[in-house]
This record gives C-alpha cells, structure tokens and sequence, in this order.
C-alpha cells in the first residue's frame, strides 16, 4: 500500500512540475545594433506561434538578422487603415532555410491582442506565416481578429509582447526610412535596415 501511494504521489508531482515548466513564459533577448529588446512569449495562449518563433530562435536563423520595416503614420500611402509596427526578418543568408507555414491562431482564440509592445507574426495570407514578426508602437485593434487593416479580417497572430526595450523599438522606428513614398513597400523600407546581433532564450 505504501509503495502504491508513493507512486501516486510521485507521479502527481512529476505532473504538477511539468504543468508548472510548460506554463512558464519564455523571455527571449533581441540584440540590436541600437540596443537590446527582451520580448517574453506565451507557449499557452499561442503555443503554436510560440513554439515556431523559438524554433528559428533557437535555430539560429535570426541571428545577423534585420529591422527592414518601420511603419508610420505617415509612410502608408497605398493603406486607409493605419498602424504603427516594426518588423524583423532573418538573416537573409539563410532566408532558404525556413521551415513551413504555422496555422493562424486568432487573437479571439488566444486572446492576445494587439496592444503597444505585443509582438506578432508577419503574414499574407491566412495560415502562410513563417520567420517575420513584428512589435506594435501603440495600440493596434485594426491587427486584432475582425480589425480590417487585411482585408479578410483574420487579424495577426500576437503571442507575446516586449518586456524591456520599448525604447529601442521607438528608436528602430524613427530611424531613416526610403524617401520613395509611392508604394507601401518602397516607403517603409528602412535605409539602412537596422542589425540584428543574437536573439536567443534569456536564461
């Protein structure tokens, strides 16, 4: 009998420590050529964004990454719908070495919304994200699930948000952007792209 009620209660706190570790945020550092952003992510609320972001994190992928966008009130002339958000991409050397598109877990599934310093996944079309994220400047409720800035209404998948280094944010998105504001594309530009040194797990 002892030895049956030892099992349980091994088994029961083997259970309760691994619910304990998966419930756990993970904070990872961005280090940048103009400081250092720690982001933390949420593997309960958007486990499917959260475990594909610290795939290429681990990976390696961002590291000699770039900040290639910055979004501004005044640099959107083919939007009605304005946002303001930074994005980062890969190291463009190993662009070629992603791994597939994540399913789009909604913002009125994970309740993560779009507010200032929530980090979130660069998309097209719904269920096509891959390496791209972005941290909103401000409240952004246009990227949340029904927000009309894509026109299909899906929203974006936020799963995690900055917890240091707002301010380095602020600095990548005044930074010089392209002069051609014809297109979307051409005057969110950031001339130069702002360096990504290490992005890795704070432990």
């Amino acid at each position: 009998m002892k030895v049956v009620v030892a099992l349980v209660l091994s088994a029961v706190v083997t259970a309760t420590a691994l619910v304990s570790t998966q419930s756990q945020a993970v904070r990872v550092r961005v280090q940048t050529e103009l400081g250092d952003i720690v982001i933390e992510v949420d593997p309960i609320k958007a486990p499917l964004t959260t475990a594909n972001f610290l795939k290429y994190v681990d990976g390696g992928h961002y590291d000699g990454g770039i900040f290639h966008r910055t979004v501004k009130l005044d640099n959107q002339p083919e939007s009605t719908v304005k946002i303001e958000v930074i994005q980062a991409g890969v190291n463009p050397d190993r662009a070629k070495e992603g791994f597939a598109a994540i399913p789009l877990e909604r913002t009125s599934v994970t309740g993560i919304l779009h507010k200032d310093g929530v980090v979130s996944m660069a998309r097209g079309a719904p269920d096509s994200a891959t390496s791209g994220w972005f941290v909103c400047i401000n409240d952004q409720p246009s990227l949340d699930f029904g927000g009309n800035r894509n026109p299909d209404g899906q929203g974006f998948a936020a799963f995690g948000r900055v917890v240091t280094g707002m301010e380095v944010v602020r600095k990548i998105q005044a930074a010089p952007s392209s002069t051609n504001r014809t297109t979307n594309t051409e005057a969110q530009r950031l001339t130069p792209a702002i360096k990504i040194l290490k992005v890795a797990r704070v432990l």
